[in-house]
């Protein structure tokens, strides 16, 4: 890591030392909370709702560190993050602030939250475990205590970043970080693939929204197709992403299943919520679209 990310590293541990704790919500949902405009007072003002900040409401050292790591814009008493910090039970992530509109922002949100909860739920312990298209990283720190090796892999710089300091602030040692499309650049078997990939088309084909195909699927079925080519025996992947309900058919769930036909799977498929991101059904992409469903895939090779 260069001085910025160690004065990243260096912020996330002061607020965890100071109990920051913050939940992020949807972008909608900020954005209402958002409007009421009421005056940055906290750290959770400054670095979770993403507020204009006078200098005076922060300590000295925090903002000596912010100006190190490069994540304080803007001018005396209307300064601003650029980065936002989210918890989840004692785990602290740092990731883009607030909107999300940058092509290479990495994002954390309601799907964060369920995606971990279905990780400890379902994930076993592992040998070689990868998170593929990792964002923060949250998906694999989650899990890390459970894997001897752990790799964390996206295709965006911004994520990698992100991800290796994610590591550094929660004293995850037993991980690599490399950039990889999928796992095109992971050598060797795999015991584990976890996954949260985007799942939507998006308008500014942002990495981390955009999943490409005709409704946002194409990167997740090509996420199951990888990983049953590379998982060794007793392998599983465990997959988080989401489905168009199209005249109520799931489209994802079809286009899954002939890669899934094999004898030597055993396969596990659930609606996590029937209804996410609604607005996107008033775009011309989604007008055939019932619903927008999470779903989770589980999948063990034998």
């Amino acid at each position: 890591m260069d001085a910025r990310d160690e004065a990243l590293v260096r912020l996330g541990r002061m607020l965890r030392e100071h109990a920051y704790e913050f939940t992020t919500i949807t972008p909608e949902s900020h954005r209402r909370v958002n409007a009421r405009e009421r005056d940055a007072v906290s750290l959770r003002d400054v670095f979770g709702w993403t507020r204009p900040f006078a200098r005076e409401i922060l300590a000295a050292e925090i903002l000596e560190a912010m100006s190190a790591a490069g994540c304080v814009e803007g001018q005396e008493d209307a300064l601003r993050s650029s980065v936002r910090f989210s918890t989840s039970g004692p785990l602290l992530f740092v990731h883009s602030a607030y909107p999300t509109t940058g092509s290479d922002a990495v994002f954390f949100g309601p799907d964060t939250y369920r995606y971990l909860a279905l990780l400890r739920r379902l994930a076993p312990s592992a040998a070689r475990a990868v998170d593929v298209g990792c964002g923060t990283g949250a998906g694999g720190l989650a899990i890390a205590i459970g894997c001897r090796e752990l790799l964390l892999t996206d295709i965006n710089e911004t994520a990698l970043r992100f991800a290796r300091i994610n590591a550094a602030i929660n004293g995850i040692e037993n991980v690599r970080i490399m950039k990889s499309d999928v796992l095109h650049d992971v050598d060797g078997e795999i015991d584990l693939v976890v996954s949260n990939p985007p799942y939507l088309i998006d308008d500014l084909a942002r990495t981390y929204r955009d999943g490409g195909g005709r409704f946002g699927e194409a990167l997740s079925v090509e996420i199951v197709r990888q990983a049953i080519d590379r998982l060794g025996y007793g392998g599983r992947l465990i997959l988080y992403t989401a489905s168009a309900i199209v005249a109520g058919r799931d489209s994802f769930r079809d286009s899954v299943a002939p890669i899934l036909s094999s004898a030597k799977l055993r396969t596990h498929y659930e609606e996590i919520d029937p209804d996410v991101f609604g607005e996107e059904l008033e775009r011309p992409v989604y007008a055939e679209v019932d619903r927008i469903a999470v779903v989770a895939l589980d999948v063990r090779k034998f």
